[in-house]
């Protein structure tokens, strides 16, 4: 018996996020990016806890005061950072062979060395030796991984593309085979689906699994799909689409495919188009968070990751502020299941 990589939709703890501050590229936009970030721990607050980490708790919690926050949820733990992506590197957890929790810490490089990560690769490993994680072990691993990369059902299957894991400014030292047997090692992964194509302009981190297609219950997966052939993704998301449907579950059925639309495109002041994506949503306990970009798609986008999740409300929240760095909803987001966060 293995480890076993949790599915996001199992029963979580809490959810953790980094704090933008003025010594991070949101300084030019801080004012709404931490409004946007308030409303996020708002909406995970009525469900479950928040962990907040930054440096500056003053900004943080006028910010988050003035939301619908459910207070006594949120904790603030005072660390520096580099920027606000927990997503990738915050920490991974997964289910020992006795079903206990343990915290991965893997290596985190800035996306391939693109960005600053010294302050934010050590963010797990500070969080537990402040107790953060109470007696929950965690383990260094050699591996340079971001959570963003990954998505799986928790009975061994990873989605994952090959873009990000298999480039060269990760773990350039692992031939495909060796990775995978790594996968195997950590997470328990035996089911393994390599997406080959789709990529979303001005995403920055090598085509992360998250902003394009996501599992979800009964074998069920939402992905984007793009309908314009003018649109510069198209070709790409069709592609992808169509290796999708190749795809069979580790019964050999197929899987559900559920599409959620391209937003228009959204640009910056310079004219970068940004990579506004519905299927960067992030699952808690009894909700799904939808990013959302006060756009023509969002009424369909949310009705379509409903069917996903027919239990859970779906909740919209405007994230246009957060594209502006390049990210949405799930990138800023990670979750702790449960048994991991001290004094729950």
């Amino acid at each position: 018996m293995t480890m076993r990589l949790r599915a996001e939709w199992e029963q979580q703890d809490g959810v953790l996020l980094a704090w933008p501050h003025e010594a991070t590229d949101w300084l030019p936009h801080l004012v709404p990016a931490q409004r946007t970030f308030a409303e996020i721990a708002a909406a995970i607050s009525q469900s479950e806890h928040v962990v907040v980490v930054g440096p500056n708790q003053t900004s943080a919690l006028s910010a988050i005061y003035t939301a619908n926050v459910v207070i006594d949820r949120v904790r603030f733990v005072e660390l520096n950072t580099n920027d606000t992506w927990a997503r990738d590197f915050g920490p991974i957890t997964v289910s020992t062979p006795a079903g206990s929790p343990m915290i991965l810490d893997f290596g985190f490089n800035g996306w391939g060395l693109k960005y600053a990560a010294n302050h934010d690769n050590l963010v797990t490993r500070r969080l537990a030796a402040m107790k953060t994680f109470g007696t929950t072990p965690i383990k260094t691993v050699g591996l340079i991984l971001e959570g963003g990369s990954l998505e799986t059902d928790g009975c061994g299957t990873l989605l994952t593309t090959s873009e990000c894991l298999l480039n060269a400014n990760r773990n350039p030292h692992l031939t495909k085979g060796e990775l995978e047997r790594e996968l195997n090692k950590w997470f328990g992964i035996d089911h393994f689906l390599w997406l080959d194509h789709g990529a979303l302009t001005g995403d920055d981190t090598d085509s992360h699994i998250d902003t394009l297609a996501r599992l979800c219950p009964d074998d069920t997966i939402v992905y984007v799909r793009c309908d314009d052939p003018q649109d510069e993704q198209y070709a790409g998301l069709q592609a992808m689409e169509q290796q999708l449907s190749s795809f069979r579950t580790k019964q050999g059925g197929r899987f559900r495919l559920i599409s959620v639309p391209t937003p228009t495109a959204k640009r910056n002041d310079d004219g970068r188009r940004l990579p506004a994506t519905y299927a960067n949503f992030l699952i808690i306990n009894d909700a799904v968070l939808v990013p959302t970009y006060a756009d023509e798609g969002d009424e369909e986008a949310i009705f379509a990751i409903t069917k996903a999740f027919p239990g859970r409300r779906v909740v919209g929240i405007d994230c246009n502020s957060l594209i502006l760095q390049y990210g949405s909803l799930h990138c800023v987001t990670m979750q702790l299941p449960q048994g991991v966060l001290a004094g729950k």
